[in-house]
């Protein structure tokens, strides 16, 4: 498992035109790895206030903010994932969702599938809409978690999903 990891992380390196060594490409891993999962820690927070009635929460505002900070994770795991795949963007310019959907198509389709879903689940319905149903947030939670395990480096403990 060792190798197929370093060789990969050489196969970027050469994508990235060489700019990264295999240290700094595991770093760049670890630090977008920790941020989504940090994104992802504040969102179940955010959860737990929202207050669980049966199959739907009750405070639309809680759950529009874990909704949202939940989506911030995707997207920080994404940027991490693209990275390491080779895609350099410049920081200044703001990514659209079309931007992370023209990428992923070209590289990982069911990757492309889980962002749709984490996108429609929890920036839209979510974010935007505050859907209150419990089971339909933790679906957009598991397309989350999904893409973020993509940059998970080896060894490390992971997020677990919203349970009940």
């Amino acid at each position: 498992m060792q190798t197929k990891r370093k060789a990969a992380f050489k196969e970027a390196a050469q994508k990235s035109n060489g700019y990264m060594s295999v240290r700094e490409l595991e770093e760049l891993q670890e630090k977008h790895y920790s941020e989504a999962m940090r994104f992802m820690d504040n969102a179940k927070e955010c959860l737990e206030k929202a207050q669980k009635d049966g199959n739907y929460y009750r405070d639309t505002k809680y759950v529009k903010m874990a909704c949202g900070t939940a989506y911030s994770g995707v997207l920080t795991g994404l940027d991490g994932y693209l990275a390491l795949k080779g895609i350099r963007t410049d920081k200044k310019v703001r990514k659209t969702i079309e931007y992370y959907q023209y990428n992923l198509a070209k590289l990982d389709k069911k990757m492309l599938d889980h962002l749709i879903g984490a996108y429609n689940i929890l920036h839209l319905s979510g974010y935007y809409d505050g859907i209150q149903n419990v089971n339909v947030v933790k679906e957009g939670f598991v397309e989350a978690k999904t893409l973020i395990d993509k940059i998970k480096p080896a060894g490390l403990n992971g997020y677990e999903v919203l349970t009940g």
